[in-house]
C-alpha cells in the first residue's frame, strides 16, 4: 500500500470514530460530554494531520476537496485551542465529516 492510500484510511478510521462517538448524541448531550468533545477533537486533528501528509500529487489531483480547510482546522484545534467554537465543533461532527466522508469514499483503497 502506498503512503497515500494509508493517509487516507487513516483520514476514514478517524471519521468512523467521530460518527461512532456521536450516534444518537444531541448537541446538548455532546456539549456537556467534554470527554466526547476531546476525544471528537483528537480524531479531527487526525484528520488534519494526515491531510498534510497527502502527497501534493494526490491533492492536485484530487482538487475538490479542501485539503487547505482541512489542515487548517486541524493547525486551530492544536495551537489556537482557545478560538474552539463549539457551535462550530457542531456544524463539523453534523455536516463537514459527512461531506468528506462522500468526498473520500471513491477514492479509498481496496483493502483485502
Amino acid at each position: 500500500m502506498n503512503l497515500d492510500d494509508a493517509y487516507l484510511l487513516d483520514i476514514f478510521n478517524a471519521i468512523q470514530r467521530i460518527k461512532l462517538f456521536t450516534a444518537n448524541l444531541t448537541q446538548e448531550q455532546l456539549r456537556a460530554n467534554e470527554e466526547k468533545q476531546s476525544a471528537i477533537l483528537y480524531q479531527i486533528i487526525v484528520v488534519g494531520e494526515a491531510t498534510k501528509r497527502l502527497s501534493t500529487e494526490f491533492r492536485t489531483a484530487n482538487s475538490h476537496i479542501p485539503w487547505k480547510a482541512i489542515a487548517g482546522m486541524r493547525d486551530i484545534l492544536a495551537h489556537q485551542y482557545d478560538r474552539v467554537n463549539f457551535n462550530t465543533l457542531w456544524d463539523v461532527v453534523q455536516r463537514d465529516i459527512i461531506e468528506l466522508e462522500e468526498m473520500l469514499s471513491p477514492l479509498l483503497p481496496n483493502v483485502n
